[in-house]
């Protein structure tokens, strides 16, 4: 982060300072290169830089955010003025804000990089593409291949002393390709995601990877059987596990939609303050939310109110446990922030969201779940998902999955579909792997929309007794 960028952010602190009981202020800069390749040839690349700062304070209960991409002094003088008038207006109107008592942090924290983003060139990232278009062209028809980096610099600093500085690097690479056969058709779609330096695609080798996915789709159109339309026992590997605790434990987890705050923007929840320390499911069911852990998509050690991350646990042993919570939330519910305020960028408000949320491991290994089961289905990953406001009602279809007999997969199931409610699906949780997998996401949330990266997964798990219906055939 530029100096001369922090002096003027220090300078806009200390002039609201003078007139506001709170205030905070975040500076960023931000760099990104993106490139679409479609069928193996480039369609988009871009790059942009772009740096800002904005501000966000409180008088007399009333709070006032603005943010900015002219950083002259006179500019931020203006509209620091501006945003007092307007708070000291709207202090006997509106609701009272109160923020909970954190302690002040000083940080300075960044993202080791082997292979540093900004220092690698164009030519070597569109190479990374073409390798992986190659290794499935010769298996699926239309393909999509979205490659996107970024690097954010940022400081926080507030009136109570906090003062922290990240340098945060990402890399996307988003796909969707599609096979056919006889009339008959897949596609599979995914994201990998990680906070890190372009090392990371050594780690991922997505050519071997996506080949494989291409292959296993073509075959379940060729060889795969109509699923059961009955309740069975379904294992679930990690994909498809992280897509059901993001949805349907990480979002209604989300304070301000529990409070109803959330509710014209993004959905509301099944869940009520009251229904802390209630079973959701069986003992076996533990959901963490983790911003901490090294090489994220959703990495952070420090939010965007200045509070100390930590791993959240939302379900514990079966139980609800803890809600994800910003300083206003956690105000009202008379309890400490756990660092889940984030905003996708400076000209954004941080809104309580997500990090890394999974299923906890187990101690049995895959294997074993499969082979305790004596008709079943096997799901690999997933084509689509819904779910209802509330977080309550959903469906998960299968893309690559298996009919299981006596202990073993025998041959591909074409698109079985889970239709289940939410304390149902971790109600028949009856078996958790060791297999630990983290997938990466783009989760969308607030007004003006905020898509922000996380991970989501887990080990493999096994649900007693679920419904399994048919998808359409496609």
């Amino acid at each position: 982060m530029e100096k001369n960028i922090i002096a003027m952010a220090d300078a806009l602190l200390a002039r609201l300072a003078r007139g506001a009981d709170y205030a905070e202020v975040r500076a960023e800069s931000d760099s990104n290169s993106s490139f679409i390749l479609k069928n193996g040839l480039l369609e988009v690349s871009s790059a942009s830089s772009e740096a800002g700062i904005s501000a966000r304070f409180i008088v007399n209960g009333s709070m006032v955010f603005f943010s900015t991409n002219n950083l002259s002094s006179e500019n931020l003088k203006e509209l620091a003025e501006r945003g007092m008038r307007q708070a000291k207006r709207a202090a006997s109107l509106s609701e009272k804000i109160a923020l909970s008592e954190e302690r002040p942090n000083r940080a300075e924290y960044s993202v080791k990089e082997v292979k540093k983003v900004l220092d690698t060139p164009q030519k070597e990232k569109l190479s990374i593409l073409k390798q992986i278009d190659s290794a499935i062209s010769g298996t699926a028809g239309e393909r999509y291949l979205h490659l996107h980096d970024s690097v954010s610099e940022k400081y926080f600093a507030n009136t109570e002393g906090s003062k922290i500085i990240s340098k945060i690097p990402r890399i996307s690479l988003y796909y969707n390709f599609s096979v056919k056969h006889l009339g008959k058709n897949s596609q599979r779609s995914w994201l990998y995601g990680s906070s890190s330096g372009y090392e990371i695609f050594k780690k991922w080798n997505l050519p071997k990877k996506l080949s494989e996915e291409a292959n296993a789709l073509l075959k379940n159109i060729q060889y795969g059987i109509k699923p059961p339309k009955k309740r069975v026992d379904v294992v679930c590997a990690p994909e498809v596990v992280g897509i059901i605790v993001h949805e349907s434990c990480g979002h209604p987890s989300e304070a301000d939609r529990i409070m109803s705050r959330e509710a014209a923007q993004a959905g509301e929840s099944f869940i009520n303050p009251e229904m802390l320390g209630s079973r959701i499911g069986t003992p076996l069911v533990n959901i963490a939310d983790d911003p901490t852990i090294p090489n994220s998509f959703g990495h952070y050690l420090y939010d965007d109110e200045g509070v100390r991350a930590r791993r959240r646990i939302l379900f514990k042993n079966g139980l609800i446990n803890e809600f994800l919570n910003n300083r206003e939330t956690a105000a009202a519910l008379s309890t400490s922030s756990n660092g889940a305020a984030r905003a996708v960028s400076y000209d954004y408000e941080p809104i309580i969201r997500m990090a890394n949320t999974y299923f906890m491991p187990g101690d049995m290994s895959e294997e074993e779940l499969i082979e305790g089961v004596k008709f079943g289905i096997y799901m690999k990953n997933f084509m689509e998902w819904n779910i209802d406001d509330l977080r309550l009602n959903q469906k998960y279809v299968g893309a690559e999955a298996y009919l299981i007999k006596n202990g073993r997969i025998v041959t591909p199931v074409v698109n079985p579909v889970i239709e289940t409610t939410t304390p149902k699906l971790y109600s028949s949780v009856t078996g958790v792997a060791n297999n630990l997998e983290f997938h990466a996401g783009t989760c969308g949330k607030g007004e003006p929309m905020q898509a922000i990266p996380v991970w989501f997964g887990g080990p493999s798990i096994k649900l007693s007794g679920i419904r399994v219906s048919r998808g359409r055939a496609r």
